[in-house]
């Protein structure tokens, strides 16, 4: 998931210059991107007791943007420290945020130089057995992306006998060749060199990670080529449950806390803020 083919300096004077994206000619003919939600509205949990919690000591990253990086004064932004801001202010709690190399988050945490780590690590067996998650805040489908003077019908459907880029060894892959049998798979290094096949029209659509083609929709190196085709693909066996904020294994209250203002902020639409200032052109 750390696969981001441009640099935080580019990113970072490009929102300090505009507050969001420039929106491109995907998010413009689109109305408005889906917003999802992660919290059941039928649910209301009750307000956590934080009386004898002083403040909330997140960790994360700064070299994975959009979601975590550095400007050049220093100052951490990105949609995964703006969701710790807006966490604290709903839980009405102090809060710091200080940054570290990715492979040194977990061990940070467990040997308490944090109290949570957001940072885009996934929910997974391994990580679970180092720590604990809150309830995911988002996840990562796989989708379909096309040129837009393609002759290509609207859903993915119609995509028998296609040449469909993927990532070689990629769950998304061993997703297509496994539910779209009828396509013609083709692989290729990293995203960033499927994109570019794509862009030059060496294959008919491609395959992959949603968020990275939504940031890759959502800049310059596209050349405006291109837009989504058919919906999300979320199974959990192939791209996971989700990206949640890792806390210690015995650290339940803070992670009861954390999911209670998760659960406010998509109710209050404070998330979908959020997500439409760093991904006009949603990854949904």
């Amino acid at each position: 998931m750390r696969a981001f083919a441009f640099r935080a300096k580019i990113f970072a004077a490009a929102l300090t210059a505009l507050g969001a994206w420039p929106c491109s000619e995907v998010a413009i003919a689109a109305s408005q991107p889906f917003v999802p939600s992660f919290s059941d509205p039928a649910l209301r949990p009750e307000r956590p007791d934080l009386s004898g919690m002083r403040a909330i000591r997140f960790l994360t990253a700064d070299d994975y943007p959009p979601l975590n990086f550095a400007l050049d004064d220093g100052t951490l932004a990105g949609f995964n420290v703006e969701i710790a801001r807006a966490i604290c202010q709903t839980l009405e709690i102090g809060c710091t945020i200080q940054a570290r190399p990715f492979d040194t988050l977990i061990d940070s945490l467990t040997t308490g130089k944090g109290d949570a780590v957001i940072a885009s690590i996934a929910a997974t067996p391994a990580t679970r057995a180092q720590a604990d998650f809150s309830q995911p805040y988002y996840q990562t489908p796989a989708r379909f992306v096309a040129r837009k003077d393609s002759a290509s019908p609207d859903g993915a459907g119609a995509l028998a006998g296609k040449t469909i880029g993927v990532v070689a060894g990629s769950s998304h892959e061993a997703y297509l060749k496994a539910f779209f049998p009828a396509a013609k798979p083709k692989p290729y290094p990293n995203a960033s060199a499927l994109e570019t096949a794509l862009r030059a029209s060496e294959i008919d659509a491609a395959f992959g990670d949603g968020l990275t083609f939504a940031v890759w929709l959502n800049g310059e190196s596209s050349q405006g080529c291109c837009a989504f085709l058919g919906g999300p693909y979320s199974e959990s066996r192939f791209f996971g449950e989700g990206v949640g904020i890792a806390v210690r294994t015995d650290d339940a209250e803070l992670r009861k806390a954390l999911n209670w203002a998760l659960a406010q902020m998509f109710s209050r639409g404070t998330y979908g803020e959020i997500y439409l200032k760093y991904f006009p052109v949603g990854f949904y």
